[in-house]
């Protein structure tokens, strides 16, 4: 069989590749309880565990798959691993961070098993996972506490640490891709990114995936209409903050909808030597906190990114669902990718 990393390089320089969209959103319609967080070994934890949904990989493993094929057979090319929360510090709430590590192995089992169902069905058409790595629930550039601003809840070590034992987890379980997504924070993203190069070096895998390394994904997030992250970055900035590493793609997600997300994105299609993606919300939520952008909606305002040559991933966030991402595959096919090698000649030139 080829090698995942030289097929997914071959795949995207053919056509524009679709990402899955919203694992919660998704949860959320099992209308789970509190029994089906937990797995005979936590019978008795202490604390509540209802709404930890990496757990589920664990305790429910047949909701998680049902969920990655119902993606798959709505058109999407890469699934994401069930890990938002997969690092030891964003379990400390559920007292589980000692079982970080099996979180990730057994998501990204059962992303793989789900994966190679498809892609030996048809194989002209390979389905890759990819190992989410969300941004944890601290902040290594911002002080928690008002009265403090010196104050951190976190280091940039302890961040690191915690995203070197999710890598293995992932990279043990089967991921072809490692996604830093959700990113609001970029020293956090430096952390995972650190972690990365270390968990690839002690393993001897190439940081390159060009050179037969595993392809590393970056998503930022804009958090409001200021067009900067939570930590106070532009969109260039933050590129130029994550581009010493030979990235698969950078792009940005969640927060905004697709109209919202336009003029940052194009700032990465205009200056990113990497592919670029995008997975918004399905439009701004609520005042419930729902989002109630359909997927016919969510479709014809991301139709004005392909037709500007913008993306080479497209995918949906919070309130997305297959109904959203059977759209974004439809559209996807009728537009050519974004391509790469012409924004660096172009960058060369210029300087």
């Amino acid at each position: 069989m080829q090698n995942r990393t030289e097929l997914l390089l071959k795949t995207i320089k053919n056509r524009i590749l679709v990402l899955d969209g919203a694992m919660g959103t998704m949860i959320q319609r099992y209308t789970l309880t509190e029994e089906d967080f937990r797995t005979p070994e936590l019978k008795n934890h202490p604390k509540a565990l209802k709404g930890n949904n990496d757990l589920l990989s664990l305790s429910r493993p047949n909701i998680i798959k049902a969920i990655h094929r119902e993606y798959l057979e709505a058109g999407s090319d890469i699934i994401e691993t069930n890990t938002f929360s997969g690092t030891s510090i964003a379990q400390v709430d559920y007292g589980l961070s000692h079982l970080a590590y099996e979180l990730n192995f057994a998501s990204a089992k059962i992303a793989r098993e789900v994966a190679d169902e498809f892609t030996a069905k048809d194989p002209s058409k390979p389905r890759f996972v990819a190992g989410a790595m969300g941004p944890t629930n601290r902040t290594a550039s911002i002080s928690p506490d008002v009265n403090d601003p010196g104050y951190r809840a976190i280091t940039f070590d302890q961040l690191a640490q915690a995203y070197a034992e999710q890598v293995r987890g992932l990279l043990d379980g089967g991921a072809d891709i490692l996604l830093v997504e959700t990113i609001f924070d970029t020293l956090n993203a430096k952390a995972a990114l650190y972690a990365i190069q270390d968990v690839f070096e002690e393993r001897n895998i190439p940081l390159d995936p060009h050179e037969g390394g595993i392809p590393i994904m970056i998503s930022g997030t804009i958090t409001d209409a200021s067009g900067r992250t939570l930590s106070g970055q532009t969109t260039e900035a933050f590129l130029i903050s994550v581009s010493h590493v030979p990235l698969f793609s950078v792009g940005l997600n969640c927060a905004l909808g697709a109209k919202e997300l336009r003029p940052y994105l194009k700032v990465l299609a205009d200056k990113a030597p990497f592919y670029v993606s995008a997975y918004p919300n399905a439009g701004l939520p609520n005042e419930f906190g729902a989002y109630d952008q359909g997927a016919g909606e969510m479709a014809g305002e991301m139709e004005h990114f392909l037709q500007d040559g913008m993306l080479n991933i497209l995918g949906g966030c919070c309130g997305t669902t297959p109904d959203h991402i059977r759209a974004l595959a439809k559209i996807a096919d009728r537009y050519s990718q974004r391509k790469v090698e012409e924004k660096l000649t172009e960058g060369e030139e210029n300087v």
